[in-house]
């Protein structure tokens, strides 16, 4: 059997209607999982119904990810569902827009910080007692190159995923001798739902090629390359891994470059406080 194969397990994936989320959805049940696909938008119907077109077995789960009660009948589900549950992939978020810090409001950050933060809480809290009941198995968070450093994203984005990054050092932690491990995979720009309307803006500008330019593969990630990882720290090949945030980026976080529009930004937001 190869160490890829989820051959008998069972994985709920949040964020499954698009994006990240739908190729890992597709990627685990190609390697033999059952799937709960989960997401607020209605287009994890489509995610479901890709898998059984190839035969896979899928279940489509309407869910908040922020929301604990839709945690809870999520994880409920997939044990009624399948019979049990080895593997989580908490993977939805949102970015909150991107204001410049001074712009950024209480509002969007106790949102971004629910759904990009406590959801993976959540999805943890309540989903490892499953997983253990399983015999074990594993968790993975969807954080970002963000939550590295500063220089790929908005504050509370960013904030968040730093969060994300430290709460499966925890996790793993607080599971010590349960069998279930916790990891966070760290993704660069990569196009998706949540990402697109800035590769729509760059195409209809005539500047697609400069997409990823400040990584040293000089490009956008793909979904299925993000999945790719997820699969490894999903299945028996990852099983000494515990605990780590695994940057998929092409390389950007060796270094964070900040675009200099970006400074400039900056720069601009502090001198309208000194003209006040």
């Amino acid at each position: 059997m190869s160490m890829f194969s989820l051959a008998g397990k069972a994985a709920l994936i949040t964020g499954a209607a698009s994006g990240i989320g739908r190729a890992a959805a597709l990627l685990f049940a190609e390697a033999g999982a059952r799937i709960a696909a989960c997401d607020l938008s209605d287009d994890v119907h489509e995610t479901v119904a890709a898998i059984k077109a190839t035969g896979g077995e899928a279940k489509a789960v309407t869910m908040d990810a922020g929301s604990e009660a839709d945690v809870i009948r999520a994880v409920e589900t997939t044990v009624s569902e399948f019979g049990r549950l080895d593997v989580i992939y908490a993977n939805a978020g949102i970015t909150g827009g991107l204001p410049d810090f001074f712009d950024t409001t209480a509002e969007t950050w106790a949102e971004v910080l629910r759904v990009n933060l406590i959801g993976p809480f959540l999805a943890i809290r309540h989903g490892a007692p499953a997983i253990i009941k399983s015999g074990g198995g594993s968790i993975i968070c969807t954080a970002s190159v963000a939550g590295l450093r500063y220089g790929a994203g908005p504050v509370a984005y960013s904030a968040s995923k730093a969060g994300v990054i430290n709460l499966v050092q925890h996790a793993c932690q607080s599971l010590v001798g349960s069998g279930v491990r916790v990891n966070a995979i760290c993704p660069g720009l990569t196009e998706t739902g949540m990402t697109r309307p800035l590769y729509d803006h760059a195409r209809a500008a005539g500047k697609e090629a400069r997409i990823g330019q400040l990584n040293p593969l000089q490009r956008g990630g793909l979904p299925e390359e993000i999945a790719a990882t997820a699969l490894f720290l999903a299945s028996p090949a990852s099983s000494y891994v515990n605990g780590q945030a695994i940057a998929v980026d092409g390389g950007l976080s060796t270094s964070h470059p900040v675009a200099p529009s970006t400074q400039l930004a900056a720069r601009a937001a502090l001198d309208k406080f000194k003209d006040d």
